[in-house]
């Protein structure tokens, strides 16, 4: 059983109030991290015994699991998805290395106007129809929950994005283990 001093953890409040909230506490987050990072035992500790489950990715953030049940969390996530997806495609198409470009290049409104015409019969679905929605609807949110922070040219996205693409590539692998069992 790890001790506690809460004398050490400095930032609890801090801390809680974000990942409560669904934010992915990263590198770029430097004074929570920082906290966490060197009390990681202690954090974990405590927030397991109010019942929640912070997890460390080693890609450099912290969050809290969650099963994202709730419908709303659903819609968001499937949004954030499917532009993860989209993005990923975009710049496969373009020559680039998704996963470098992704991470390197600026989401401006010119390319959130683009993904959206070029892909609108799925962002209809989600009643995304202009980049501008796409930037309010979206990459907004993304800044709430810490995957993307916003700058003067748009967005630019941050590791923990990586949980998005963790599950896209998972639903990958499912559905090509899957086409290989009905060949």
């Amino acid at each position: 059983m790890t001790t506690i001093n809460l004398a050490n953890l400095t930032e609890l409040q801090a801390i809680n109030k974000k990942l409560a909230s669904g934010y992915h506490i990263s590198e770029q987050d430097t004074t929570l991290w920082q906290q966490l990072d060197q009390n990681i035992d202690a954090y974990q500790a405590l927030f397991s015994a109010l019942g929640h489950d912070l997890h460390h990715d080693a890609r450099g953030f912290y969050y809290l699991a969650s099963d994202e049940s709730t419908p709303n969390m659903g819609k968001i996530s499937r949004a954030i998805a499917l532009t993860v997806f989209i993005l990923i495609e975009h710049f496969a198409n373009q020559g680039k290395d998704p996963l470098r470009a992704i991470f390197d290049e600026t989401a401006d409104l010119e390319l959130m106007q683009t993904l959206v015409q070029l892909n609108k019969h799925l962002f209809d679905q989600l009643e995304i129809f202009s980049g501008s929605d796409l930037r309010k609807d979206v990459y907004l949110r993304m800044v709430r929950l810490g995957l993307a922070r916003e700058t003067e040219q748009g967005f630019m996205h941050l590791a923990p994005l990586y949980r998005y693409i963790d599950a896209l590539m998972e639903v990958n692998e499912e559905n090509f283990d899957g086409l290989e069992e009905e060949l």
